[in-house]
């Protein structure tokens, strides 16, 4: 505890919280009334700490829909004192037990990245494992036992302050609607801390499947392995199972979970071809989502300046195109800048409300008179109309490079 509240390391967590940003908790406060609050009652928090009767705040609860699905996933966020206060714990728990983590554990570590565990599954993949145990386990954050985490988290940490902490943070109640509940499992995530423990429970999983001889991918709770036959899959499976759910108590999602190809599943938004050296490409669901997002963007763009809405879907192509940097199939990208550009053409011709100004939007793009009032007295919706040679020659690809679009086939060569 004493290295926790050291003065470099509280300075280390609280720069960290600020860069971060995010809400208040359930007491209002934000980041920016952090510094001065700290200044006020670090002395009073410090020996609070160092004598072991901290109590954290509880936390506010925040229900954020799942990408792409119905369901939602609960979102715990602390007071931003107690994100301090948990950044500091982390950075030093982190330094002991980092080191004994698997080399097959990508989540939520320094140095390591879901691209790094999305290459090496590709790699297992042409190595000739034609088959992938896809392991979901069911609301894992929700459903974490305390007991056990903490027992594996005491195997390392001695300080009994240290664990007694952590168990409060684990047991914060629930504030939602102004009413606090006990937890009595699960780890919310929202918390600097939660990340750091889901790898404590799962490196369990980790060294069984090591012990075993297995070659996996673990994310935090995603997790393959990847095996030569369907009949060592379908074993795998029901060992692995029987694993987590009588050792670690926690519950696998049969219906999501499954032995298959690895083109048939999805990992970490990527899928893979099924050529006997794979590629990668971004999963359907993955493309999915980012239509169903730019859509969204599209519908409160069509009153909007051309060029401000071009800007903030810059901002969204950028963000997803460098996470798919790994795929090596273009026609994605190259059918969705096609839909992309066709979205924006049928925006400008609703906004373009009269035959009169579509005929005039067109002539000066260089169409010629008699087509652009033919296809501007055109009864067919935009959409329809979008897809015209006029309209689709007017506003052409080059145009929109013009206005500032980038092209997510052009950023994906910059990649290779």
């Amino acid at each position: 505890m004493e290295a926790v509240v050291e003065s470099g390391n509280m300075r280390a967590a609280y720069h960290r919280v600020v860069r971060n940003k995010g809400s208040a908790g359930v007491d209002g406060m934000t980041v920016g009334a952090l510094k001065s609050h700290m200044q006020g009652d670090w002395d009073r928090i410090k020996e609070e700490l160092l004598k072991g009767e901290y109590q954290p705040s509880p936390v506010r609860v925040v229900d954020i829909p799942k990408p792409g699905k119905r369901e939602t996933r609960m979102l715990g966020i602390p007071t931003v004192v107690d994100r301090m206060i948990q950044q500091a714990l982390h950075q030093v728990l982190s330094l002991v037990f980092e080191p004994h983590f698997s080399q097959s554990s990508y989540g939520f570590r320094p140095g390591r990245s879901a691209h790094q565990a999305i290459s090496k599954a590709r790699q297992y993949v042409a190595e000739g494992r034609k088959w992938v145990v896809d392991i979901d386990l069911e609301k894992f954050f929700d459903k974490v036992n305390h007991d056990m985490l903490m027992s594996r988290v005491a195997r390392k940490v001695e300080d009994k302050r240290i664990l007694r902490l952590i168990r409060r943070y684990l047991q914060a109640g629930l504030m939602v609607d102004g009413v606090s509940s006990p937890r009595k499992e699960g780890t919310p995530q929202g918390g600097p801390l939660s990340p750091l423990l889901s790898n404590v429970l799962l490196d369990d999983l980790d060294k069984e499947l090591e012990e075993r001889g297995h070659v996996f991918c673990r994310y935090a709770d995603d997790c393959n392995i990847y095996v030569r036959s369907c009949k060592a899959g379908e074993r795998v499976m029901a060992t692995v199972t029987r694993f987590l759910e009588e050792r670690l108590k926690l519950k696998v999602n049969r219906d999501k979970s499954a032995v298959a190809h690895p083109w048939e599943r999805t990992f970490l938004g990527y899928s893979m071809t099924r050529n006997q050296c794979p590629k990668l490409k971004p999963a359907e669901e993955s493309v999915k989502r980012l239509k169903s997002k730019l859509k969204g963007e599209f519908r409160r763009g069509r009153g909007r300046n051309a060029g401000n809405l071009i800007r903030d879907l810059n901002k969204t192509l950028r963000g997803w195109v460098n996470y798919f940097q790994l795929s090596n199939v273009k026609e994605i990208f190259k059918i969705l800048d096609g839909w992309i550009r066709r979205k924006l053409r049928s925006i400008i011709w609703r906004q373009k409300k009269t035959p009169k100004a579509r005929a005039k939007a067109l002539m000066q793009q260089g169409i010629a008179t008699e087509t652009s009032w033919k296809c501007a007295w055109s009864g067919k919706g935009p959409w329809r109309t979008s897809r015209s040679h006029p309209v689709s020659a007017a506003f052409s690809k080059r145009y929109f490079e013009k206005c500032g679009l980038i092209s997510l086939l052009n950023q994906m060569q910059k990649w290779s």
